[in-house]
């Protein structure tokens, strides 16, 4: 919908807002909607049946805002249109070049690809965030910054998980070890032997296996708030800021460390830019500082002191020095058929077994893209009323994200 005021000039907040009432009004009250609406719950709590429609409409933006802005790309917006439809290609044009009205009202910015611009995706800028949602207690806007904010741990949505039997079993050990009592009995007893006491983690495996959400789980059952760094934003184009960035959110992290009643968890996400393979007789200013950075964290991890966990998709990559360092190592493989049949179960109630089957033994999907795929089945439903044949719109929104994903080339390095 929102995408619909591309071509209007002087667009402002209400413009904005009242862009969601179609898709706020459909969305209430429909059966499919339910599940959103509580997902969108912690966001509605100043929101009244009886106020206007922009305040909801605010609140529903407040949810993509808070949870999905980080990687929007034109496949994520493109089900709202009809094949051919000027309308998109007049946004898709803008949006491409960069002077699409939400560009030039600075509430979308492109996306940090390893230093890279990438053209391909979009988020709401931060200062959006300020002026539209400064009402909403957002999670984003609150921290799990590199600058040392924090995300509480009562503030992370509980979501089942689903893994094959050796990824569950290591996901269950990982999280009794760090449940409070036994981490500090095994720090303890760590210590007498005189051994390193900091638990650092490595998840690594492909996308959309559920790196991050785990740790995000495990945050939540252990009860300990989460410091996320965010790897493109520690990098700076000046000389020697990157290392003093880095630096500073270890000193960060040991003060938290010391304050609180439990240890936070210091999640490194997309971890490929720092621990890859350092560079053999680096001469250029830029394999320098990433060697500097990369020496900083070896050292940090030796002295830690607290909980580490770094993702990554590139584990094939990673310099031997870190992979020494990481004293737990879970690799995330793609769900097998069995896991596959569950997570649809899951995601597309009240859908039966043998549809779950069918969708699980045709596509080779990960989590990650099931979601996607439920989430977009779900806003058309929403938009268009429930589809007669269900497992047949299904079978469509996966063929086009299995067309999608072999069209998108992920850039390595930095």
């Amino acid at each position: 919908m929102v995408m619909q005021t591309s071509c209007k000039k002087g667009m402002d907040q209400m413009d904005l807002l009242q862009a969601f009432e179609i898709f706020v009004d459909k969305a209430k009250g429909s059966s499919l909607g339910e599940k959103f609406y509580q997902e969108a719950d912690p966001y509605l709590g100043f929101v009244s049946d009886k106020l206007d429609i922009s305040k909801r409409a605010s609140a529903i933006m407040a949810l993509f805002a808070d949870r999905c802005d980080d990687n929007i790309r034109y496949h994520d917006l493109e089900f709202i249109y009809k094949e051919g439809d000027a309308e998109w290609r007049c946004a898709k044009r803008g949006l491409s070049q960069g002077d699409h009205l939400f560009f030039v009202e600075k509430f979308i910015e492109y996306t940090n690809d390893d230093g890279f611009v990438d053209r391909e995706s979009f988020k709401i800028t931060d200062d959006a965030k300020k002026q539209l949602f400064s009402e909403l207690n957002l999670s984003s806007m609150r921290g799990s910054r590199p600058k040392g904010g924090m995300l509480s741990f009562e503030d992370i949505s509980p979501k089942q998980l689903f893994y094959n039997s050796k990824e569950q079993r290591q996901v269950e050990e990982l999280t009794s070890l760090l449940d409070e009592e036994h981490f500090q009995r095994i720090k303890n007893r760590l210590k007498e032997t005189n051994f390193r006491s900091g638990f650092a983690c490595l998840f690594y495996g492909a996308p959309g296996t559920g790196k991050t959400e785990t740790v995000l789980q495990i945050a939540k059952k252990t009860g300990r708030d989460l410091i996320q760094v965010n790897v493109s934003e520690v990098k700076s184009m000046w000389v020697g800021e990157s290392e003093k960035n880095i630096k500073g959110i270890f000193d960060d992290y040991k003060k938290k460390v010391k304050q609180l009643a439990k240890a936070p968890i210091l999640l490194f996400n997309e971890a490929d830019a720092i621990i890859g393979k350092r560079q053999v007789g680096a001469e250029r200013a830029v394999e320098k500082m990433e060697n500097s950075i990369q020496n900083i964290i070896l050292q940090e991890i030796e002295q830690l002191d607290g909980i580490l966990i770094a993702t990554t998709n590139l584990a094939e990559n990673m310099d031997k020095a870190f992979e020494r360092r990481f004293l737990y190592k879970i690799q995330f493989e793609k769900p097998d058929l069995n896991c596959r049949t569950q997570i649809w179960q899951a995601m597309i109630p009240p859908s039966n077994d043998a549809d779950a089957s069918y969708l699980a033994g045709k596509y080779d999907f990960s989590g990650g893209e099931i979601e996607n795929i439920a989430r977009h089945f779900t806003i058309q439903t929403i938009l268009h009323g429930k589809s007669e044949n269900m497992v047949k719109s299904l079978a469509e929104f996966c063929e086009s994200e299995r067309l999608e994903g072999s069209r998108i080339k992920r850039k390595i390095g930095f």
